[in-house]
């Protein structure tokens, strides 16, 4: 794995060998910046099963500014903060060790909100459709925030959440990956009338 594009273009990122995380490959990395970007000028990153930090620094090496990363496995975390180290991220990261559910609630505590939320999880613990929610009704998206979902193609997520978050794009890759982009209504038909 390495970093696609940005200040860190090139640089190798390492990943944990581990049924407990599921990097994403370069291809679909890619793939998913050139849907939602390409580059940032700014904004808070929240990658919430990040495992090896890969999409959150993409992130940051194309602009945003900073980024929340979330990975319960001490392995994984361990990855992360080398992966941050050598990018030289350390003053625009924060990694908390916890679980998703554990994470989100301290998030919200905080008050905390994000432009781009990156949700991964290993295919064997889809919660997505609760993360989600709970994103929502904490007010933790800003209001012309971009939400990432990847996943097992088997799985069927919602087309529209309450609050308005709709799909905006959807794409699927071999090897059964599944991409779905969210944004809120009021963003997608802004968008439209502007193209």
């Amino acid at each position: 794995m390495r970093v696609i594009a940005g200040e860190n273009k090139g640089r190798a990122l390492h990943t944990v060998s581990s049924q407990l995380t599921r990097p994403t490959t370069d291809k679909v990395k890619e793939t998913i910046f050139n849907m939602i970007g390409p580059y940032f000028d700014g904004g808070t990153v929240l990658d919430l099963y990040a495992g090896s930090g890969g999409l959150a620094i993409e992130a940051l090496s194309r602009g945003a500014s900073e980024a929340v990363l979330v990975d319960k496995a001490a392995a994984a975390c361990r990855m992360i903060r080398e992966n941050i180290r050598n990018c030289r991220y350390e003053d625009r990261t924060s990694l908390l060790h916890m679980d998703a559910k554990r994470a989100l609630e301290t998030l919200a505590d905080a008050s905390r909100q994000f432009d781009y939320l990156f949700l991964d999880p290993p295919y064997a613990h889809q919660q997505m459709t609760r993360d989600i929610s709970f994103l929502i009704d904490h007010h933790m998206l800003q209001e012309h925030a971009i939400l990432v979902a990847e996943y097992e193609d088997t799985i069927q997520l919602p087309e529209t959440f309450a609050g308005g978050l709709v799909l905006w794009k959807y794409r699927t890759f071999q090897g059964k990956t599944a991409v779905s982009i969210y944004r809120f209504e009021s963003q997608v038909t802004e968008g439209l009338q502007n193209e």
